[in-house]
């Protein structure tokens, strides 16, 4: 999940800090949610895990806090669904993760496919 989330929802009057919403990982400074399907994310030293969608936030949010699960399920002008409560993707490589830890993206070729709910 971006750490960019909490400052949205900090402006809505919601308090939510790292791990509080079930994210494993929290990011900063990378469009998670622009990611392709495939993309590599490398973690720290070893791990690396591939991206495979966007993330369901499910009704656990709305009972964390009320009103919450709005602020990251709605819909845009097209009245499309959108979802911004993170990614979901699969260990490919396994290795100790670290607060601090540098995460480099590395897209797949091309042509690419943006992500959808898994």
């Amino acid at each position: 999940m971006h750490e960019e989330l909490f400052s949205e929802v900090g402006e809505e009057g919601f308090r939510v800090a790292p791990g509080q919403m079930g994210e494993n990982i929290t990011t900063h400074g990378i469009d998670l949610l622009g990611l392709p399907v495939g993309t590599l994310l490398h973690i720290g030293d070893d791990a690396v895990v591939e991206v495979t969608g966007l993330r369901n936030p499910c009704r656990q949010i709305e009972e964390f806090q009320h009103g919450l699960l709005k602020q990251v399920v709605g819909r845009d002008e097209a009245g499309n669904i959108v979802r911004k409560a993170g990614i979901m993707s699969v260990v490919k490589e396994g290795g100790v993760v670290c607060p601090g830890d540098a995460i480099r993206a590395e897209l797949p070729d091309g042509p690419h496919r943006p992500l959808d709910r898994v």
